[in-house]
């Protein structure tokens, strides 16, 4: 099995190192020195890591071959893969190659069926979950633990619980916005009346409304 692990920024220096956008959870195995990788476009590699580092939080990587900066600058955008076993597991119980996790269910405490989870978009701060509605939207979930507390292979699911405003509205506007208050007047018929809310915030014009908290930041594991 093939899985993305990192792809490649722009050079770095005039001895061809480059930047890479990790991909995996496993950067000493996956971009260690002396690992083989296929490329996309393929025709770029496949590229031999001679070397690592970090440099201000990012890794810079140097290929076999890849003499100085304009070999280097040939290779941005290239996504590096590698061939996985897809039988293997990480070491760490608690974390999970993608391929494990593309195809679950993903359900609330309760069981109730949410979606399925059609793709990990892995950033620099965490990791997201996209999960496919029955109706086809999508919704993205932060992989943390306190959102996603269980992930069960063997019965191909995913357990969230996520905080009010994540999965659904916070309130149904479409009931709740679009209803005036009424009131009969002197000749018995209904008519429309503005709350005294609709008076507050007109008179308190250009202040920011209370928005949801954004999602939780951390690694998975």
């Amino acid at each position: 099995m093939q899985l993305v692990v990192g792809k490649i920024g722009r050079a770095h220096g005039i001895r061809g190192d480059v930047s890479v956008e990790v991909r995996t959870d496993e950067p000493e195995l996956r971009l260690g020195p002396g690992a083989v990788l296929l490329t996309d476009p393929a025709a770029v590699g496949p590229l031999t890591v001679a070397s690592g580092r970090v440099h201000s939080g990012r890794l810079l990587l140097r290929f076999e071959g890849v003499k100085d900066r304009n070999d280097a600058e040939a290779l941005r955008g290239t996504f590096l893969i590698a061939e996985v076993d897809p039988d293997e597991t990480p070491e760490d119980p608690d974390e999970y190659y993608d391929h494990q996790l593309i195809g679950l269910d993903v359900v609330l405490a309760d069981g109730t069926l949410i979606g399925e989870l059609t793709e990990l978009v892995h950033l620099p701060y965490q990791d997201l979950l996209t999960v496919t509605r029955p109706d086809g939207s999508e919704v993205l979930v932060p992989f943390v633990e306190q959102i996603v507390p269980t992930i069960d292979l063997e019965n191909q699911r995913a357990v969230i619980t996520p905080p009010p405003g994540l999965i659904e509205p916070l309130a149904d506007e479409a009931e709740e916005g679009g209803e005036a208050d009424e009131t009969v007047g002197a000749d018995g018929t209904a008519e429309s009346a503005e709350t005294s809310e609709t008076s507050e915030i007109a008179e308190v014009s250009g202040e920011a409304e209370d928005g949801t908290d954004g999602p939780v930041e951390g690694d998975r594991a």
